[in-house]
């Protein structure tokens, strides 16, 4: 099993419905390791971690916030990946991973840098100190909060000190920058934009991995798109037609279900007459989830690549009003299709 990594700086876990979006996410993502930055959260419970990833296999460490600003999570199925080791530093956590399938031993460290360059100094010998005590091909991912290049920002903005720092601690620690599949930006206040967010990893570790790469996911729910290190792995799973929950949730379902029940007309025993409306229901009803409801994969491909496309476009300019308010009500019906099927798959794992 070669293991996928999602990074992505969230800006708070805190809203119950914000980890509902983050947990369908996840799953769409088929990730075996996630680390997220920005959690503002002081404490990482099983019950909030559990509403992130609903794997009984997960397992995690955490780096508590500072306030309401900061901390970090790491997440990892057990059946890809057993931790043999781990280190919490100030701006960063650390784990010594061992690949269940073939034993192969590596080590990632989930980085959350700071603001201000004067403290950026500590997270460049973080790096540089937990590199040299694990002798291990490493990944090192996260929301450095700072670009390398004058490229990887908008303007025409000059290189500051911390940049050049930045390059240096990645050539002294020999890493690899990987190229961004997908768009040049990791954060947008859709005002200005840059790529604050990257993996960097070993030579050892691409050998091992040769078809590792890395690329941009979709934004939702932050000012950060969150990035995929793809080793390879491929999974897949089966879906059936049953009575959905999600479809309360539609505008109007028990309306039309009232309605269809009362134009149905049989003549019989009343046994007959009610197995006879309870089969015409199941025919409207699977007809209607067709409709309304079963290309919604197709739907929301098209929606996630719509506002792919407008934020790269962006990228080059800014958008105008109605391509701003096209891509607000593409965000919000992105929302309302992930949170209908976070409903349907709670039900169908029992998670309720």
């Amino acid at each position: 099993m070669k293991p996928k990594i999602v990074s992505w700086n969230v800006r708070g876990l805190n809203e119950v419905e914000k980890r509902l979006r983050i947990k369908h996410l996840i799953r769409e993502w088929k990730a075996d390791i996630v680390c997220l930055q920005e959690t503002k959260m002081k404490m990482i419970t099983r019950k909030i971690v559990r509403s992130l990833w609903s794997n009984i296999y997960v397992d995690w460490v955490y780096l508590a916030s500072s306030g309401a600003s900061g901390g970090i999570v790491v997440m990892w199925d057990k059946r890809v990946v057993e931790k043999v080791e781990e280190y919490l530093g100030r701006h960063l956590i650390a784990c010594a991973f061992r690949c269940v399938s073939d034993g192969f031993l590596w080590a990632f460290a989930g980085v959350y840098g700071p603001n201000q360059d004067s403290d950026r100094n500590r997270l460049w010998d973080e790096m540089v100190g937990v590199h040299s005590w694990w002798e291990l091909p490493w990944c090192i991912g996260g929301d450095f909060n700072v670009v390398r290049f004058q490229s990887e920002c908008s303007g025409s903005r000059r290189l500051r000190p911390a940049s050049l720092e930045f390059s240096e601690c990645i050539f002294d620690l020999n890493l690899i920058d990987l190229p961004l599949v997908g768009g040049v930006a990791t954060w947008s206040n859709n005002q200005t934009w840059s790529r604050l967010d990257r993996f960097l990893i070993s030579p050892e570790l691409e050998s091992h991995f040769p078809d590792i790469w890395q690329t941009r996911l979709v934004r939702l729910a932050s000012d950060h798109w969150p990035i995929l290190l793809d080793c390879g792995g491929i999974r897949s799973g089966k879906r059936y037609f049953k009575f959905e929950n999600m479809w309360l949730k539609s505008e109007g379902f028990v309306d039309r279900v009232k309605q269809w029940w009362r134009s149905y007309h049989f003549e019989g025993t009343p046994s007959y007459i009610f197995a006879s409306k309870l089969k015409a229901l199941k025919g409207d009803l699977k007809e209607w989830n067709q409709h309304t409801f079963g290309n919604v994969e197709d739907n929301k491909n098209t929606k996630w690549e719509e506002i792919q496309e407008l934020e790269r476009l962006q990228e080059g300019r800014p958008l105008t009003e109605e391509e701003q308010a096209h891509k607000t009500m593409l965000a919000a019906d992105l929302e309302r299709i992930i949170l209908q099927e976070e409903i349907s798959w709670r039900q169908k794992s029992r998670a309720l």
